[in-house]
C-alpha cells in the first residue's frame, strides 16, 4: 500500500519561487565587485533568474547540459545558480583561487559549453581560454558600462545578455534527481573530483542546514556568507536563506576585515558564516580599532579548526559560537556545534572545550567510526577511528570516476580521523593521511596547531610528522610568527607544556615566513612535508 500524497519533486527553483512569494521584499545586499552596494529582493532575483534561464534556453543551453561560475558572492551570481537549475543545467561552481592550469583541467572534466565570470577573473580566462574547446561563450557579470576589453570567445556582458529576454518564461520540470550543481575537490591528492548535488539533494540539505541547532537563520534574520559560493555551495546558504526568507548580505570580492566589519556593522547582520582566516582578520581589526558588534548574534566556523582564541573572543563578547564541519562530498554539512541542553550551563574553560568540537550531525547524516579493518569503533570520545558517513545529501560516486567510494552498508570514508562521544558531538583530530603515528599510538595534527596558535606571538602554525628511528613518527612544529614579533623555540615549547600529553610534545619547531594552502585555504601539508623530509 502507498501513501496518497501528491507527487511534489524537490527543485530547487522552488525555493527562490517561495522566497519571492512569501519574502518577496526581503533584501539581498552585495558590495559589488565595481565598488558600490547594491541592493535588491527575492522577487527581483526570481525575475531575473528568470530571464537568464530564457536566455540560457535560446542559446541551446539544455537538461544536463553544464554551465561554470568563477564568481563572487554576489546577487548576480546569485542570479545565475536559480537561472542555471531552473532549466535542468548544471550548475558548476569553479573555484577562480586553483592555479590556472587547474582550472582549464576541471572546464574541461566538466564540458563547460558557457562560463559565466566576474570581471576579475577575465585575465585568469583569457590565459587559458585556448585550452578550452568544450566552452562557446564567456558572460560576463557586469553591465555594458564595466565590460572589459577582452579576447574570451563570444564574450558579453551579462547585463545586456538577459536585457534580450522578457522574463516571460516557465521553470523546465525534470525529476527531482536530475543534477542541479557540481563542485569539485580542491585535488590535494590527485586530480580534482567531481561531486554532483542533485535537486533532491540540494532542497533537503537546505533543510538540514535550517535546523535550529545548525544555521539556523530564520525570517527575521540577516545572513553574511562570507565563505564563498564556490565552495561547496556557499555551505548550502544560497538554499537555506530564501527557503526562510532570511535577509542576505553579500561580501563581494572584499574579505579583508575591515571590509567585512563594515557590512556586519552598517547592515546589522546577525548570523555569519565563513572560514577561521575571516574571522582571524576581523577581531585584529575589531581589537585594534575597539570596535564592537551588537546585532550579531552567531557565528558559524568551519573549513578548519577553528583556534580555541578565536571562540574565546567571540564568547566573551556574548556572540555565539558554532565549530562546523563537513566536506565539498556532503553539500557540504555535516555537523554543527550547537550546545546541546545537557552543556548550556557549561561556562569558561569547560564551556570553551565543548565549543571546540565540531558538533554533532543533524537528522539525515548518519556516521560511525571504524578502525582500518572496518570493524566499528565505540563512540566513548576517547577511541579514534576513521569517520564514515551516509545521507541523502551526501556522495554515492565522483563524476566520471568508475571506483567505488561506499563501503558495504552505504557509508563514504571522509578521510577523517576523529571520536565521538556518547552525546553524538565529534572531535577530528586529523586527516588520515597527516595523522602522526607515534611508537604505535595517535597524535592530532590539529590539536598541536590549535595550542601553538594560543601563543600571543604565533601567528599560524603547522604540525607535520617527520621520520624517527625509534617512534616511527614524531612531531615537528612549523611556526609563522605574527609581523613585528620575535619568539624563540624554547618559548613556544614552554607554552605548551602542561597542556598536552609529554609524549605529544613536538621535537622540534620550525620558523618559516609563510605556511602555504591549499585554493581552499586548508594548510598544504604535503608541500610542508617535502620541505623538512630531511628533518
Amino acid at each position: 500500500m502507498l501513501g496518497l500524497m501528491q507527487d511534489w519533486p524537490l527543485l530547487c527553483h522552488r525555493i527562490i519561487d517561495h522566497a519571492a512569494r512569501i519574502h518577496a521584499g526581503r533584501e539581498v545586499v552585495t558590495r559589488s565587485v565595481e565598488g558600490p552596494i547594491h541592493r535588491t529582493n527575492y522577487a527581483e532575483i526570481r525575475g531575473r533568474a528568470l530571464k537568464l534561464a530564457q536566455r540560457l534556453d535560446r542559446q541551446g543551453i539544455r537538461l544536463g547540459d553544464r554551465v561554470a561560475t568563477l564568481a563572487w558572492n554576489t546577487w548576480r551570481h546569485l542570479e545565475a545558480w536559480y537561472g542555471i537549475m531552473g532549466i535542468g543545467a548544471v550548475c558548476h561552481t569553479v573555484n577562480p583561487r586553483l592555479f590556472p592550469d587547474q582550472i582549464a583541467w576541471i572546464i574541461n572534466h566538466a564540458t563547460d559549453r558557457i562560463v559565466m565570470t566576474d570581471i576579475t577573473f577575465v585575465p585568469i580566462l583569457e590565459k587559458i581560454a585556448g585550452k578550452l574547446a568544450s566552452v562557446e561563450r564567456y558572460v560576463v557579470l557586469t553591465d555594458g558600462a564595466h565590460m572589459p576589453r577582452t579576447s574570451l570567445k563570444n564574450a558579453v556582458a551579462y547585463e545586456d545578455w538577459i536585457a534580450e529576454a522578457d522574463g516571460d518564461f516557465a521553470w523546465k520540470t525534470f525529476d527531482e534527481n536530475t543534477a542541479a550543481a557540481m563542485c569539485y575537490t580542491s585535488g590535494t591528492t590527485g586530480d580534482p573530483k567531481g561531486v554532483v548535488y542533485s535537486h533532491r539533494s540540494n532542497v533537503l540539505h537546505s533543510m538540514i542546514v535550517n535546523n535550529a541547532d545548525a544555521l539556523g537563520a530564520g525570517s527575521k534574520d540577516t545572513l553574511l556568507p562570507v565563505v564563498p559560493l564556490f565552495h561547496a555551495n556557499s555551505w548550502g546558504t544560497a538554499f537555506s536563506a530564501p527557503s526562510m526568507g532570511t535577509r542576505l548580505v553579500m561580501p563581494g570580492a572584499r574579505l579583508d576585515g575591515a571590509s567585512v566589519y563594515e557590512l556586519l556593522s552598517d547592515e546589522k547582520v546577525t548570523f555569519a558564516a565563513g572560514v577561521p582566516t575571516v574571522w582571524l582578520m576581523l577581531l585584529q581589526h575589531m581589537e585594534t580599532d575597539n570596535l564592537r558588534l551588537p546585532d550579531l548574534k552567531v557565528v558559524i566556523c568551519g573549513g578548519s579548526a577553528m583556534p580555541r582564541s578565536i571562540i574565546k573572543a567571540f564568547d566573551d563578547m556574548g556572540i555565539e559560537v558554532r565549530h562546523a564541519w563537513g566536506m565539498t562530498e556532503m553539500s557540504p554539512r555535516g555537523t554543527v556545534g550547537a550546545l546541546q541542553g545537557a552543556f548550556s550551563h557549561l561556562k569558561g574553560d569547560a564551556r570553551l572545550d565543548r565549543l571546540q568540537m565540531q558538533g554533532y550531525a543533524p537528522f539525515m547524516v548518519e556516521m560511525k567510526l571504524t578502525d582500518d579493518a572496518g570493524k566499528e569503533l565505540p563512540w566513548d570520545g576517547k577511541t579514534p577511528g576513521r569517520l564514515k558517513v551516509r545521507g541523502p545529501a551526501i556522495s554515492a560516486a565522483y563524476y566520471r570516476v568508475d571506483d567505488s567510494i561506499l563501503d558495504a552498508d552505504g557509508f563514504f570514508d571522509t578521510g577523517d580521523v576523529a571520536t565521538l562521544d556518547s552525546y553524538g558531538y565529534l572531535r577530528i583530530t586529523d586527516r588520515s593521511k597527516d595523522v602522526i603515528k607515534s611508537g604505535g599510538e595517535w597524535i592530532s595534527s590539529i590539536d598541536l596547531e590549535n595550542l601553538a596558535v594560543g601563543h600571543p606571538k604565533v601567528a599560524e602554525a603547522a604540525v607535520i610528522g617527520v621520520p624517527h628511528p625509534k617512534w616511527g613518527e614524531r612531531p615537528l612544529l612549523i611556526v609563522h610568527v605574527k609581523p613585528g614579533e620575535s619568539v624563540t623555540r624554547e618559548e613556544i615549547l614552554d607554552f605548551m607544556d602542561g597542556k598536552i600529553a609529554r609524549w605529544w610534545m613536538p621535537d622540534d619547531v620550525a620558523f618559516v615566513d609563510s605556511i602555504p594552502h591549499t585554493a581552499t585555504g586548508k594548510i598544504l601539508k604535503a608541500a610542508l612535508r617535502e620541505k623538512f623530509k630531511g628533518s
